[in-house]
């Protein structure tokens, strides 16, 4: 037999390896604009699997999951298909802070979303472990499989979760593997470093699964979802399900005696766990040491699906030892003979520090190659999708010749997660919040259809009749603010009104209801929150304004900051790691000063550089 590998005759334009999702968001996305595309998975039952959580959406992540779907992706409107709860998050506060989540039936989720990626044109799916990436003079040409197969393409999107060189930890025991049940890519993590990537480590965690029918459910408080469902896809309609409820218990101060008296067995405590974990997700042992006066925490008990009885702990991720887990749940109200069906674990894995990659998630050590998802250092389903659609995307832009797509963080919390991650980095598993968007009330999840629709249009992912119901919402919300202006009710306008605290366009309606327009909730919403924040909406579209300047100014990809006179060595080489593609970029780069940022605009003045 020869010894070379056999070389698979098709040339793909993109190979996905991971079908995660990042790796489902990406393969679909640049199948959908006319690539050839193979996505390589290590298990065909492991497609689109919630690993953790058994939900989409949530604080910040609701609005990404809107995103997506405004630029045409699958996620929204796989969870609208397969939710078995919706509710819309923070309701007393404004509409900048509303967020959608769903409860995921689990099984249904995955399987929903492997039946629109067999059917989807252009795109094959294979189950390989990928062991290595082909390059040629600094371009990627492919991957290396470990059953000796070699597949060729013009560009990859890397997207393979936790799986790099991943251990998992539950007490004493340690052993190989990205997930419970599932084998570990060593061999890429070796490639990878091999060809000069800077590698670092994470952490993060599951809590234990429970039978429903050893759960006392009445010593709970239950939580129903929304009485009219939201969708999460502007391209669903009204959803007609029969919802599950979800319960919430709390640990007790028996359950903080059990973890203290066996810190010693815990894997991390014990110091055999080095990444770094998620700050703002802790285990159940972190939550103990660091607030040792709270009496409890909050347990999340959440149904995994309609057709199992595992119903899944939130809020008590864990790696000790089984038989302490046992004490550990059974100590919490509710859950006192409660039958473990799979316990907890930790999982450490390889990341890729994210500075090493330009902000289209090109990776800058090698051409054509994107990387996506858990390998740059996020944490969350939702996540990962936004990079995984963003990496398709490019990868397709890229075999095409034509220019890469860059969301600015003025257009979106899709532009704020590559942003953060391109230019900042993390040390440890980054997750959005609302607060990392300093644009947060244009960016509401609600007008993620006027704000985004038009970009997947031009890409080719959202379809012209989807687009023309954009343009009509619009139309509508200028008419509609426009007759505001007109109607008055005594001597004040309705606009006017409307700005009130707790008046409603349904007040406005009952007092002047004929002379007030009809339309659907979607389009009074926006109405409601242009009128109610106008102000703050004009001074931030200032803001806004003054960001696209900075922007607008491009840093040519070859500049030499070492002739720049005046730059301190701590800002040249912070420039030169991160190769900033524009005076925007630069200036959030951390330790670069605004005396940094003056030196480097006149060099560029200087140098011609232009705006774009």
């Amino acid at each position: 037999m020869s010894n070379s590998p056999y070389i698979y005759p098709k040339v793909y334009d993109c190979i996905v390896v991971g079908a995660g999702h990042a790796g489902c968001e990406a393969a679909l996305a640049a199948s959908r604009m006319g690539c050839k595309v193979l996505l390589l998975t290590g298990s065909m039952e492991s497609i689109a699997r919630m690993s953790c959580n058994p939900s989409i959406g949530g604080i910040a992540k609701g609005h990404l999951v809107r995103e997506i779907d405004a630029l045409g992706g699958e996620m929204a409107l796989n969870i609208d298909e397969t939710g078995i709860q919706f509710k819309v998050l923070n309701r007393r506060k404004g509409p900048a802070m509303w967020s959608s989540r769903a409860q995921a039936d689990k099984a249904a989720y995955s399987a929903r979303m492997k039946e629109v990626i067999e059917k989807q044109e252009g795109l094959d799916l294979k189950q390989e472990m990928v062991v290595g990436i082909a390059e040629e003079a600094g371009i990627v040409k492919g991957v290396e499989c470990a059953s000796g197969n070699r597949y060729c393409a013009k560009s990859a999107v890397l997207a393979p979760g936790t799986f790099l060189n991943g251990i998992l930890h539950m007490g004493a025991w340690s052993g190989g593997g990205g997930r419970a049940g599932e084998a570990p890519s060593a061999a890429l993590a070796s490639s990878l470093g091999k060809l000069g990537f800077e590698m670092g480590r994470l952490k993060t965690g599951t809590p234990p699964r429970v039978d429903a029918r050893s759960v006392d459910f009445k010593a709970m408080v239950r939580q129903d979802g929304d009485p009219t469902p939201l969708p999460f896809s502007f391209r669903s309609r009204a959803l007609e399900i029969e919802q599950m409820p979800c319960y919430v218990t709390h640990t007790t101060p028996r359950t903080a005696e059990i973890i203290r008296a066996n810190l010693h067995t815990s894997p991390l405590f014990a110091g055999r766990i080095h990444g770094t974990g998620v700050r703002y997700c802790p285990s159940i042992e972190d939550k103990v040491v660091k607030f040792p006066d709270r009496p409890s925490h909050q347990v999340f008990v959440e149904p995994e699906g309609r057709r199992t009885s595992e119903v899944y702990l939130n809020g008590i991720s864990t790696s000790l030892p089984y038989e302490v887990q046992i004490e550990v749940v059974r100590s919490i109200r509710g859950l006192e003979r409660a039958e473990i069906m799979r316990p907890g674990y930790a999982v450490e894995y390889d990341y890729l520090p994210p500075t090493q990659l330009v902000p289209a998630l090109e990776s800058k050590l090698i051409r054509n190659l994107y990387l996506a998802g858990q390998i740059n250092g996020t944490s969350g389903y939702e996540e990962a999708a936004a990079q995984g659609i963003m990496a398709g995307i490019n990868a397709a832009l890229k075999v095409k010749g034509e220019a890469p797509f860059v969301l600015k963080r003025s257009e979106a919390y899709i532009g704020v997660l590559l942003d953060d991650l391109a230019t900042k980095g993390t040390k440890e598993p980054y997750r959005m919040f609302t607060s990392r968007a300093e644009y947060r009330l244009s960016l509401r999840q609600d007008n993620a259809d006027m704000r985004l629709m038009g970009y997947g249009h031009m890409l080719g992912l959202i379809s012209d009749e989807q687009v023309s119901r954009v343009e009509r919402k619009r139309e509508l919300v200028r008419e509609g603010l426009d007759r505001l202006a007109e109607v008055r009710i005594g001597s004040v306008t309705g606009d006017r009104i409307l700005r009130r605290p707790g008046v409603s366009w349904a007040d406005l309606v009952r007092e002047n209801g004929s002379a007030m327009p009809e339309y659907g909730p979607d389009v009074i919403q926006q109405i409601e929150s242009e009128v109610k924040y106008a102000g703050y909406l004009k001074r931030q579209a200032e803001d806004i304004e003054r960001f696209r300047r900075l922007e607008s100014m491009a840093i040519p990809r070859q500049v030499d900051y070492n002739r720049m006179h005046g730059l301190k060595k701590e800002a040249r080489e912070k420039l030169e790691e991160i190769r900033p593609i524009s005076l925007g970029q630069a200036a959030r780069i951390s330790g670069i000063t605004p005396s940094d940022i003056s030196i480097l605009m006149l060099s560029l003045f200087r140098e011609g550089a232009s705006c774009r």
